[in-house]
């Protein structure tokens, strides 16, 4: 149960922002020493919502919990939909699941599908910054060579993000990080069959080699609430002669409205979680990341 004695510094904020997003609903306030569910907390009074485009019942979504026939299995696979966290147990009150990271000021699921973990994948895409002789670019300060990840613009709030996105029941993490690339950074949905073969064939190429698993687990979202929560798997795919991406045009599609290769540095404002995955990236690979060699002793 991470979390659950007091969200850490940094781990449960933006699940506590006001409006919520998409709406003009206030979250309760909740205070940094009552974010943990072992703090009693007796007053604590929790805003309901849960936007109507979620109550209107779409696929990707669970029926109310107060629906007869609706009997959710939490904690394990429910038929495709997978129920399980990341991060262990959690625990069910008055039928309703409990964030594991803490209270957040709002009840219900705001803009998420399910009760529970929503599960994400986030492909992070990186090649080497080279000069036009095709050598790899040093940054002048820290050393290091410069990495660059396929960054895509959000149409929903602007900020710049992996392009990732929700796991369809029943499908494989690998199927959606390849999905959601194809779809947000190289817009295959509205290209010919022709296309999307060639665009198949080089993502085949990409997603076929080694890569590294950067992160599992809860996201810190600002459409989390009480009872539905993101998670996420975040995966690098490191193509380091860029001659596969150099193959593939990136064309914004799906939920994007721009893409474009970006240099990852600590000077990236990122949407959600996602600095601290592009963060780790650049320490796993040994490329730039900061300026000022004393950063690497302070946490996420």
């Amino acid at each position: 149960m991470s979390g659950s004695n007091g969200a850490k510094e940094n781990s449960h904020n933006k699940a506590r922002t006001s409006p919520y997003p998409g709406s003009k609903v206030e979250r309760s306030q909740v205070p940094n020493e009552k974010v943990g569910w072992l703090v009693e907390w007796q007053d604590y009074n929790p805003v309901e919502y849960t936007a109507v485009s979620v109550l209107a019942g779409p696929r990707w979504a669970d029926p109310q919990i107060s629906e007869s026939n609706f009997y959710p299995k939490f904690n394990e696979k429910d038929g495709h939909v997978e129920r399980k966290s990341q991060n262990g147990l959690y625990e069910i009150e008055n039928g309703r699941p409990r964030n594991p990271a803490g209270r957040t000021g709002l009840v219900g699921r705001g803009l998420l599908g399910r009760w529970g973990p929503n599960h994400a994948a986030d492909p992070i895409i990186t090649r080497w910054k080279r000069d036009s002789s095709g050598n790899k670019i040093t940054h002048p300060v820290s050393g290091k060579h410069i990495l660059q990840f396929v960054a895509i613009k959000r149409k929903d709030c602007g900020e710049w993000a992996i392009p990732g996105g929700m796991v369809d029941a029943g499908e494989k993490i690998s199927a959606t990080l390849k999905r959601e690339f194809g779809e947000e950074a190289l817009n295959s949905l509205q290209k010919s069959s022709a296309e999307k073969k060639e665009i198949e064939e080089q993502l085949h190429k990409l997603f076929s080699q080694e890569h590294l698993v950067i992160y599992k687990g809860y996201v810190d979202d600002p459409r989390n609430t009480d009872n539905a929560w993101m998670e996420t798997e975040a995966v690098n795919y490191h193509d380091e002669t860029g001659e596969i991406m150099d193959n593939l045009t990136l064309e914004a599609g799906d939920d994007a409205g721009k893409v474009k290769w970006v240099d990852i540095s600590e000077k990236l404002k990122l949407y959600a979680s996602h600095s601290q995955f592009i963060k780790l990236v650049a320490e796993k690979r040994d490329a730039h990341w900061s300026e000022d060699s004393e950063t690497d002793c302070h946490g996420l």
